[in-house]
């Protein structure tokens, strides 16, 4: 009598996506940088507009061939326009302009004869941001400003709205990104865009409960969406704000 053993079959592993691709595409005369991002999730293309209109993002799923993406964003081409048409101009931070600053308009003031970064002050009975030091540097040095403003008000927030849940954040960060205001990371890691700094006071404090509101719901929910609002009750009207102004906010240039 013959005894056979039968192998365990390999377990089938997923295949890893595909690198995303970035390449330039013309729209309206505009080149604008392109990311192509294999999800196997997907089930049909997609297709993004980074905040600002800085760029373009088309989500696909595996394997698909570059040139299904280049009639997909040809059949697409007028939507593209008309949206773009709409995003607002991408003003250069620079002395004689106002920025908001939690809401506010703020004039931007040069004093190159003074050394130092930036100051709070009024010219005319209205909110300004001094500026001191080379003119080259005054774009970096008010983004700087945000920055450090961002940290101090965000991560007072972090622990107010985690006290409230009875969770902590494994780490609080602060990134200039085109795509979303904030992120919340499988382990607890909260990242926010500094720019959130030019949103009203209750527009940040609803980015702040939106985000330690995942640290319990994952997801987007009625559970989730239950939560926020404990956390923010003016969780809507925030949101809003954020969904019609978010975009002038992300086209201001600090370069």
């Amino acid at each position: 009598m013959a005894f056979g053993f039968l192998r365990n079959p390999k377990p089938k592993t997923r295949p890893r996506p595909a690198p995303p691709q970035e390449r330039m595409h013309m729209v309206a005369d505009r080149a604008l940088p392109l990311r192509i991002v294999e999800n196997d999730r997907a089930k049909r293309l997609t297709l993004r507009i980074d905040a600002g209109g800085r760029g373009l993002r088309v989500t696909v799923p595996p394997g698909l061939a570059n040139g299904e993406v280049d009639r997909f964003l040809e059949r697409h081409r007028g939507w593209l326009e008309t949206r773009l048409a709409k995003v607002p101009d991408r003003p250069q931070v620079r002395p004689g302009i106002r920025i908001p600053l939690r809401g506010i308009p703020h004039l931007i003031v040069h004093e190159p004869g003074t050394r130092g970064t930036v100051s709070l002050g009024e010219v005319d009975g209205k909110p300004a941001l001094i500026v001191h030091g080379d003119r080259r540097h005054l774009p970096r040095r008010i983004a700087d400003f945000l920055k450090r403003e961002a940290r101090q008000e965000i991560e007072a927030l972090v622990a107010k709205h985690t006290a409230a849940i009875g969770r902590r954040a494994k780490a609080v960060r602060f990134k200039d990104t085109s795509s979303r205001w904030g992120s919340c990371t499988s382990d607890g890691a909260l990242s926010f865009s500094w720019r959130i700094m030019m949103a009203p006071r209750p527009v940040i404090d609803y980015l702040v409960a939106h985000e330690v509101a995942h640290l319990r719901e994952m997801n987007h929910g009625p559970g989730f969406w239950k939560l926020c609002k404990e956390l923010c009750p003016d969780t809507e009207r925030c949101k809003a704000w954020l969904k019609r102004n978010g975009g002038a906010l992300q086209a201001i240039q600090f370069e």
